[in-house]
Parts: C-alpha cells; sequence; structure tokens
C-alpha cells in the first residue's frame, strides 16, 4: 500500500518531497533523517525554538537568520540547513513539524516499511517505543517506523493509526462511550 501519493499532495508534503528527492539524489536520506530527528527534539525541548517556529511575530529574514545560527549547533546536515533557510524565506516554518513527519513516512516507505501513527498522553520511553514497534511488525507482517506524538487531550491510553487500520484505546474515548451508553 503506497500512500506517498496523499502524503505529497498537502503543501508540508510537498516540501517533504522535494526535501527527500534531493536527500536521495545526493545519499543523504540517513542524514537529513538525523537531522530533522535532531529539530523535532528541539522543537518539543525548547520552548524559545517552537516560538521561533510557530510565531507569527517572527519575520522571514530574522527566521533566517535564527535558523542559520542554530544549524551548527544542531549539527544540521548542509542539505537541512539551507531547507530550513528556504522555509524561512517562503514563510513556511510554521510547517516544519509537518513537513518532519511527511519527510519520515516517505523515508520509510523508501525503505520498506510501514509507518505507524502512535499517539499517547505522554511520551513513551525506549523500552515502550520497541515492544510497540514490535507487536505492530507482527501485525502488519513487516517493519514498522513509529511516528509518535504526545497529545494530553487524549487523558491516557493509545491511538495507533497503522495504514487503513485505527486502534483507538485512547480514555477519552472510552469515556466517549461510557457517556453514550449512558444516554441510551
Amino acid at each position: 500500500m503506497d500512500n506517498s501519493g496523499g502524503i505529497r499532495a498537502s503543501l508540508a508534503g510537498r516540501y517533504a518531497s522535494a526535501l527527500f528527492d534531493l536527500a536521495r539524489d545526493q545519499r543523504q536520506i540517513e542524514s537529513v533523517g538525523k537531522s530533522l530527528d535532531a529539530l523535532a527534539e528541539a522543537l518539543l525541548d525548547s520552548k524559545d525554538f517552537d516560538e521561533l517556529v510557530t510565531s507569527p511575530l517572527v519575520s522571514r529574514e530574522g527566521a533566517g537568520k535564527a535558523f542559520a545560527a542554530l544549524a551548527p549547533q544542531l549539527g544540521l546536515d548542509p542539505i537541512t540547513g539551507n531547507f530550513l533557510g528556504v522555509l524561512a524565506r517562503n514563510g513556511r516554518k510554521r510547517e516544519l513539524r509537518s513537513i518532519i513527519r511527511a519527510y519520515r513516512r516517505l523515508a520509510a516507505e523508501h525503505r520498506g516499511e510501514t509507518t505507524a501513527e502512535v499517539v499517547t498522553a505522554r511520551p513513551l520511553n525506549d523500552d515502550q517505543l520497541a515492544q510497540l514497534r514490535q507487536q505492530l511488525r507482527t501485525r502488519a507482517g513487516r517493519d514498522v517506523t513509529i511516528d509518535a506524538t504526545v497529545d494530553p487531550d487524549i487523558l491516557g491510553g493509545i491511538v495507533v493509526k497503522l495504514g487503513s487500520q485505527q486502534i483507538d484505546a485512547s480514555i477519552r474515548t472510552k469515556l466517549n462511550r461510557l457517556a453514550q451508553a449512558m444516554k441510551g
């Protein structure tokens, strides 16, 4: 099942596709992936970096200068560093999270893996991710890359989307079902 057409249709998907194609042509898929992982980590760990990416008050020029200064500190490869400059110049820095997710999916498909979107109320640790990856590999019959996001609104539990299947074991959904059952 190839859903790369769907990925490539969105704005973030088009940017991710352009980045992926460039990385593939230069045989840098993994190094760009590692750089994007570092950016994703910085978005989680640094309130200032998150504000830089999301704030409409930061100008295109200001974002470009900040990205250029941060790239060496984060150990970004040249392709990703240049790509951040393009995002800033085009006024698309707010798309960074979506671009990272779309790139990860494209890279996983390139490696012959499938991607599972996983939402939890709190971040999963490495052991939990490894156990979940193994269970999903058994279910899918092939290697699975996990695209994990955190959404405290689900209260607890987990929501997994693997291909066209969705498993919603979140507390929010269970409470909603209970409320519906009580209404009769």
